[in-house]
């Protein structure tokens, strides 16, 4: 499968807080902390677990740099 996302950082699920319809997913990104927020549906339907590794895809029309 390919996808118009070029930002895609890999990781592994930290933790799953989950309710009847949305569940937060927290990505531990090379030490850094990355949530991200989808459907109870969609957990269920890929199988995710804390300490799957994944990739997060990240689309945006601006990205924000601060130094």
């Amino acid at each position: 499968m390919e996808l118009s996302a070029r930002n895609q950082l890999k990781g592994r699920i930290k933790d799953i807080k989950s309710n009847d319809v949305n569940a937060e997913v927290i990505i531990d990104v090379g030490g850094q902390e990355m949530c991200s927020t989808i459907t109870t549906g969609s957990i269920q339907r890929l199988g995710l677990k804390v300490g799957d590794e994944v990739a997060a895809l990240v689309k945006a029309s601006s990205v924000m740099i601060m130094k």
